[in-house]
């Protein structure tokens, strides 16, 4: 039996701790807030600012997992080298934990290291230097804080007194420390996908067959797979997503996000864990879904290989308000509903635009995946969060 550190604790990490129970193994999860969704499944769990080294080395001290599994950004990262210096093993390696979980590192790693093709970009540290990078750069040009996931902070700016309002919103999503923020051009892209990239111990890197996504406000709401796409550019997209996660190192689930436009393939952004659009894979797409790969690379169970079982969509359940206790209702019109599931996140309160729920639906794979899309929106309009 393994013992498994989780670091954060939201819908992905639930998902993660079913998976590993699963095979019989012991996960703590810890969290800034208690009950949060992995908490309610896990063996045991721990409040604590991970963004406090003293309270993170307590913890790791306490439970000396053989695993750390971080599943957000606000981390005290650098103590993670200490951690794998010391023999635990940090998923899936601190250099890629402490890489991915700033913009400002991969980004770089990418276009200049790597010399992968990417949106041309700035930093700005102020309102003042944003302006500069906003005229450097032009408009339209998206805005993304350093430290942020699900699409807290970002925006986009269309005309001069955007800025202001773009640099202000930015601050407001930031998680930790971290004040600065990245400035992308706009890329006029055909479609966006994750792919969902596996390294192994010892096995090949595999990818899963690609997940194609509809963001709104820098957060997905539908998802789904698989997306079809010109075969070179899938090819490139793979390239990619092999050369940046080497360089990173370790063994686990990436999710790689790309623009696929006129002029080529774009990197985007890299999450070193199950990624939110990957929760489509829920829906038995895969012969294994996103949280059983990443649990059996992280111990070594090499795969011969990911295969597409049918075609899936998930579409997100979104509160409205801010509520103690919330409750999704409505579950009637879902589950009644043929070759549809739903999964219901347990987030102990409510918030506007906060994630709650997820549907999803299935097909074969010569169905018509726009109307396995369109199901999975129409039932997710069917519940509610009161």
């Amino acid at each position: 039996m393994a013992r498994f550190l989780l670091l954060g604790s939201g819908e992905l990490g639930k998902e993660f701790v079913i998976a590993a129970q699963r095979l019989g193994h012991w996960v703590i999860a810890a969290d800034r807030y208690p009950n949060a969704p992995a908490m309610q499944v896990a063996q045991e769990y721990e409040i604590i600012n991970m963004l406090d080294g003293k309270a993170l080395d307590g913890i790791v001290e306490k439970h000396r997992p053989d695993y750390i599994v971080p599943e957000i950004e606000a981390i005290r990262t650098e103590r993670l080298y200490h951690y794998e210096q010391n023999g635990i093993s940090v998923v899936p390696s601190a250099k890629a934990a402490n890489y991915t979980m700033n913009r400002k590192a991969i980004r770089d790693l990418a276009a200049k290291d790597l010399q992968i093709q990417t949106a041309d970009y700035r930093y700005a540290t102020s309102a003042e230097e944003l302006q500069e990078a906003v005229a450097a750069i032009g408009m339209p040009c998206v805005v993304k804080p350093l430290m942020s996931s699900s699409g807290k902070g970002q925006s986009t700016i269309h005309r001069e007194e955007d800025i202001e309002k773009s640099w202000n919103y930015s601050q407001e999503g930031s998680r930790g420390d971290v004040a600065e923020v990245i400035v992308e051009a706009f890329v006029h892209f055909n479609y966006e996908i994750t792919l969902l990239t596996l390294t192994q111990i010892d096995g090949p890197t595999l990818f899963c067959p690609p997940i194609g996504h509809r963001q709104e406000g820098g957060d997905y709401r539908e998802s789904w797979q698989p997306m079809p796409m010109d075969e070179m550019d899938l090819q490139d997209a793979q390239q990619m997503a092999k050369q940046v996660t080497t360089a990173l190192g370790g063994a686990g689930i990436w999710g790689v996000e790309f623009f696929i436009a006129d002029d080529g393939v774009y990197f985007s952004e890299l999450s070193p864990r199950p990624h939110d659009t990957g929760m489509v894979t829920l829906a038995g797409t895969q012969n294994y879904n996103e949280f059983e790969l990443h649990l059996r690379a992280i111990l070594g169970h090499n795969l011969p290989g990911i295969f597409l079982e049918r075609q899936g969509a998930s579409a997100v359940v979104l509160a409205q308000g801010h509520l103690d206790d919330p409750q999704i209702k409505g579950l009637e019109n879902v589950v009644s509903e043929p070759k549809s599931d739903v999964r219901i996140f347990g987030k102990p309160d409510a918030r506007p635009n906060r994630r709650m729920a997820v549907v999803l639906t299935y097909d074969e794979l010569d169905s018509d995946l726009d109307q396995t899309v369109r199901r999975a929106k129409h039932l997710a309009t069917q519940l509610s969060v009161e």
